[in-house]
């Protein structure tokens, strides 16, 4: 198996309300950091020989990969682009003759990476760069891929058409180095009018390669993919993750500690740690993975398809949508309804409806709900750092920063963002996006009146 290099140096400030104490690459998909999962695969894959070059909350990677031996880290001082980031690795690993470079924030399956390295070992071309397709996403969000009988025709940096996109995920030969080297630090393959940022793109070293008349292969890959860029692509991605590894479930594990009540009704299998519990009354509709010491009791209703984290405890009649994912240690209670992402040590609590996703230890005030449908049915348009933007889908879910707070009754209109470290107080309607470590309280104006029994005739 080739040696691979992770690039997990990037801001990602189009992640807001995340990107304050986050690093994309380490995000949680399936309750596990997404350079977690990577490195996994590449080890179960027979890789040996990884380098992760970090950078904007570096801390962040080096804690998601703590116990997995061998690891070379290498930080990128100030951001330049992936080109520059993928030299460093290739020095840390020493030069090699060919090498895997992945981007950190990019969410592939085992057999994906598995087939690009065998294509690059067999075949020998320069290079090879997965892509796939668009499905009809806009054109103008992603690295154009033109590609054709199973080799990349040439690529464009946020294209106004196309069918195909890059996935971030590359394969490099002794042949492709040098134009990696010599990258002029910024994209010049972009339409006419097209503003690129002085970044060093690994994807204009491959248009470079095209136009000396080398190989740059192109499989195209059409199973699980996300490439996490904004906020909704963390729903995307865990959604995917969930489903697929839920499909991987052909009968119960069940350990001996566990206690699953015949009181329960499951229409599907179970996954289970030690020591989980399943009460009375619950209903779980589909598949189910549920970490070590989780409880699912008196009358929850779970979704297919679900993955709840270690510890969590799911009961009283909450009710939890089909393809959710929760961290370790989140608490879903009371009457409370929620479908989406938890990250860690979420509080869901006394008859609260969200959906979207919400960050590490938020805490839920009691009736606090997001309203998901306008009057005029019509997706919420989002700002990504100023540009207007409708997404993919789940266009009008919430979207809570880490260790953030609502309080009682607090109204989230649709589609709206919390910072991290933020406060929405009692009864507040919150229309607009709230910025990082921001209190918003209500105002109310009373009127005060004498009132007594004689108002009622005595």
């Amino acid at each position: 198996m080739l040696p691979a290099i992770i690039l997990a140096a990037g801001e990602g400030k189009r992640i807001f309300p995340y990107d304050l104490t986050r690093q994309k690459a380490a995000l949680p998909v399936g309750g596990q950091p997404l350079v977690r999962i990577t490195v996994s695969q590449l080890r179960q894959l027979g890789c040996e020989a990884v380098a992760v070059v970090v950078g904007h909350r570096k801390e962040r990677v080096r804690h998601a990969l703590l116990g997995l031996e061998g690891i070379v880290f290498v930080e990128q001082k100030a951001p330049g682009g992936t080109a520059p980031a993928a030299l460093l690795g290739w020095e840390a690993l020493g030069r090699p003759d060919s090498a895997l470079v992945l981007c950190g924030d990019v969410l592939l399956p085992a057999e994906a990476l598995r087939a690009l390295a065998e294509l690059q070992e067999s075949s020998r071309p320069a290079a090879t760069a997965l892509a796939a397709p668009l499905g009809g996403r806009n054109p103008q969000d992603w690295l154009r891929a033109d590609v054709g009988a199973g080799a990349l025709r040439g690529v464009e940096g946020h294209s106004r058409g196309g069918s195909h996109r890059l996935c971030g995920a590359y394969a490099l030969g002794p042949a492709a180095w040098p134009y990696v080297e010599a990258n002029p630090g910024i994209m010049e393959s972009v339409p006419v009018g097209g503003m690129p940022p002085l970044e060093a793109e690994l994807a204009q070293s491959f248009q470079m390669m095209i136009d000396a008349g080398l190989e740059v292969a192109a499989p195209v890959h059409e199973g699980l993919f996300c490439d996490l860029d904004k906020p909704w692509h963390i729903l995307e991605a865990n959604r995917l993750w969930a489903r697929y590894r839920c499909a991987q479930l052909t009968e119960n594990v069940i350990p001996a500690s566990c206690q699953v009540s015949d009181g329960a009704e499951i229409r599907g299998h179970v996954a289970l740690g030690e020591n989980c519990v399943i009460g009375h009354r619950v209903v779980i509709e589909g598949n189910l993975i549920a970490g070590a010491g989780t409880s699912i009791t008196n009358g929850a209703i779970v979704g297919g398809d679900c993955v709840i984290g270690a510890g969590s405890k799911v009961r009283n009649y909450c009710q939890v949508g089909g393809a959710t994912v929760t961290g370790k240690d989140c608490i879903i209670a009371h009457g409370a309804e929620f479908g989406g992402v938890l990250f860690d040590g979420v509080y869901l609590y006394h008859y609260c409806e969200l959906a979207g996703v919400l960050g590490a230890s938020v805490d839920i005030g009691a009736a606090t709900v997001c309203g998901n449908l306008r009057f005029d049915d019509a997706d919420t348009v989002h700002r990504v750092r100023g540009r207007r933007e409708v997404p993919e889908g789940y266009a009008n879910l919430a979207w809570i920063g880490d260790h953030s707070r609502t309080g009682v009754n607090a109204i989230l209109m649709p589609g709206v963002k919390i910072g991290a470290y933020s406060c929405v107080g009692p009864g507040v309607i919150q229309y607009e996006d709230v910025p990082h470590k921001a209190l918003v309280l209500a105002k109310q104006e009373l009127v005060h009146k004498p009132w007594g029994p004689e108002k009622y005739g005595w």
